[in-house]
């Protein structure tokens, strides 16, 4: 009695109570177990083999037997174990049952095929925007034309057409030989805008309804000569205007020039990425001890070697590489996205028309957030506010006019809500899963 006694004591000095745990504190819980064992009724036929057994699987608890057995990892299932050690314990049934289910899926996955041009939330898109005949339109972000031809296809109206990637110009000019005289396609980028509608004499407040279909078009997504896409390999280009503009840098100069801080901060802020910092510190210790990276494969290769242990999934739970993050923020800062999409909705309120209608269509939280804060008029000298809210101080300015003027947006909202597409359009075209469709109409 008494040696049983002294291994409880120590089994209780091993984990002390929480009482900020409240029900699920397992201090609590082995106390109450033991109080159990030696109650004053049974103290006379204490069974010393089951306080034995009880000893052994409260100390396992206790020392963390477990935890340290089955460690988690982003590959762990719910229970902390790994696939494999599932496997072993599930029924011979239930691993029958997953594989076949698992047959299906690739069988369903390998027969499905994308168009290199789906548009994405292409219904959305026309009922908003409502072409008319007779009015003008801009498309701001061409790409491959699914848009632009269903705005020419749903109204006798004229189209300009906008792209910087001269491969999409092309494809631009042919549009407008299929739909003489409606079609102007124009060469550039947003910040060029100005200067290339004075020189077809488009004037600003004359267009009725404009299109952005933000992001990284398939067509570029699938040359993997253009260094887009993490599971084609090339050269680290990413740049939308394809050499357009020889001075422009490319994503393989950036990983070869820029300092650690710099990556860093490029990873972080444009990509989100949770381990921005050991990424820039390897990419530096590869470039200076072994070479500069300069393919696609090699950039995912040492991502990877950063992530030893993860394995990410995208919104449709289906595997996603590593690097997806680190990928799209090299694109965007060699194409400066951010700050010609703050430009662009700058321009936007400038050539609509009063009641001219403005449709955005963004795939990721940055760019969502720049449109999102330029309808709610939450703009500073003409760019996005980083702060969600503007405020200002009534021991400052006491005037109502003052504070109407400073709350004060040319937009407003069509949709309450931002839209997203369908689960059938996201099954057809899984591109279109992280798309984000806002609308507004220009008041002032």
């Amino acid at each position: 009695m008494t040696s049983q006694y002294k291994k409880f004591t120590k089994l209780i000095a091993k984990w002390p109570v929480d009482s900020s745990k409240g029900e699920r504190d397992l201090g609590k819980f082995i106390r109450e177990k033991v109080k159990v064992a030696f109650e004053e009724s049974n103290k006379q036929n204490l069974d010393s083999e089951l306080c034995t057994r009880q000893y052994n699987a409260l100390n396992k608890i206790a020392d963390n037997h477990y935890r340290d057995r089955y460690k988690r990892t982003n590959q762990s299932t719910a229970t902390g174990l790994s696939t494999e050690e599932c496997n072993l314990i599930l029924s011979s049934e239930v691993l029958t049952y997953l594989k076949e289910e698992n047959k299906v899926l690739s069988r369903k996955l390998h027969n499905k095929t994308y168009k290199d041009h789906t548009p994405v939330m292409l219904n959305e898109v026309i009922k908003h925007l409502k072409p008319n005949d007779n009015e003008l339109y801009i498309d701001m972000t061409f790409g491959a034309g699914g848009h632009s031809k269903k705005i020419l296809e749903s109204a006798n109206c004229q189209l300009i057409t906008l792209d910087r990637d001269p491969i999409a110009y092309e494809k631009a000019k042919k549009l407008s030989e299929e739909y003489p005289n409606r079609v102007i396609p124009l060469l550039g980028k947003f910040s060029e805008l100005p200067t290339l509608l004075k020189s077809v004499g488009i004037k600003q407040c004359s267009i009725d309804g404009i299109l952005f279909d933000f992001g990284c078009s398939s067509m570029q997504l699938d040359n993997g000569e253009r260094g887009f896409a993490v599971s084609k390999n090339g050269y680290l280009d990413m740049r939308m205007d394809a050499g357009r503009d020889p001075n422009q840098i490319t994503a393989r100069e950036v990983l070869a020039t820029a300092n650690e801080h710099e990556l860093y901060k490029i990873f972080k802020y444009y990509g989100e990425e949770k381990k921005a910092a050991k990424i820039a510190q390897t990419i530096i210790h590869a470039r200076y001890m072994i070479k500069n990276i300069d393919t696609t494969h090699e950039l995912v290769d040492i991502v990877d070697s950063c992530c030893p242990d993860e394995f990410r999934l995208d919104k449709l739970q289906r595997p996603q590489s590593n690097a997806t993050k680190v990928f799209q923020a090299l694109r965007i800062f060699v194409n400066n996205e951010l700050n010609e999409l703050n430009y662009g909705m700058v321009l936007a309120k400038y050539y609509l028309k009063i009641n001219g209608r403005l449709v955005t269509v963004c795939f990721h939280s940055l760019e969502d957030t720049i449109v999102k804060r330029h309808i709610a008029g939450n703009i500073v000298n003409e760019t996005a506010n980083p702060v969600p809210l503007r405020y200002l101080s009534p021991m400052l300015v006491q005037d109502q006019e003052t504070i109407n003027q400073f709350l004060d947006s040319p937009w407003k909202a069509i949709n309450k809500h931002v839209e997203v597409p369908s689960d059938e359009e996201v099954e057809r075209n899984p591109r279109s899963r992280s798309a984000r469709l806002r609308a507004a109409l220009k008041i002032k």
